[in-house]
């Protein structure tokens, strides 16, 4: 009688890919801490001399992200990363959490009555050169990321994602702001940035990063489940709806 059919296990990269994977992951992560470092310093200086809340907000920004891309470091840094994979994750949750919570109170601040700021051409510049800098190395880690399995990893990618997010809201409330004095704006729209964080911070809390799972080499008979992650996986019900 023939046996029922068994599950085969997950195929990750081989030992030498999954080194280039590692390596490339700890460039990459060290490229946005160090374009952050000097983004929080341009931003919060820019910010202070043109009264802008909405500058200043993306400095510290920068800052929560060197957290987020520091676990990640820290993951990788040591010889078993796996072992670090759930505290990378809380601290990545909880940077997200923060930048939500400041970015709220700030917006409420600012539309209820905050200092109007001033025109601040080092801020447009800012915030276009991150839009144009910040989704490449979302992209690079996020693939590499998934390639190699690592949760941390396409969680931080997520957090560099949402700088450019940021950047965007960033550009167009300084614009607006130089433009037409639409001083209201900039901070409306962080609001939405706001939920979208908290939205990624509880994500990357439950560890919910099907997409980083490595291809499966095959399924049950029963389960016709092609993208290779586990039951429940959020990710694997959006790509399967």
């Amino acid at each position: 009688m023939a046996s029922a059919a068994r599950p085969l296990p997950l195929l990750g990269p081989d030992p030498g890919r999954r080194a280039v994977l590692t390596r490339r992951i700890q460039l990459l992560v060290a490229a946005t801490i160090t374009y952050n470092l000097i983004e929080a310093v341009v931003a919060i200086t820019a910010g202070t001399l043109a009264s802008s809340t909405a500058l200043i907000g993306f400095g510290l920004d920068s800052v929560i992200e060197v957290s987020s891309a520091a676990a990640v470091a820290w993951q990788f840094a040591g010889r078993d990363p796996e072992a670090r994979e759930k505290i990378a994750l809380r601290i990545i949750a909880v940077s997200f959490f923060a930048l939500a919570a400041y970015v709220t109170v700030e917006s409420v601040r600012v539309l209820i009555g905050g200092a109007e700021a001033e025109h601040s051409s080092v801020g447009l510049v800012l915030a276009a050169l991150s839009l144009l800098i910040m989704p490449s190395l979302s992209s690079a880690q996020r693939r590499a990321g998934r390639e190699l399995g690592s949760r941390s990893a396409v969680a931080d990618s997520k957090q560099t994602l949402l700088c450019t997010y940021l950047s965007a809201v960033l550009l167009v409330g300084l614009g607006l702001n130089s433009l037409f004095g639409w001083t209201w704006a900039d901070p409306l729209a962080a609001l939405v940035i706001a939920a979208v964080a908290v939205k990624e911070g509880r994500e990357a809390w439950r560890g919910d990063a099907c997409c980083a799972t490595p291809a499966v080499a095959a399924t049950t008979a029963d389960s016709g489940d092609a993208c290779g992650c586990q039951p429940g996986c959020s990710c694997c019900s959006r790509n399967n709806s």
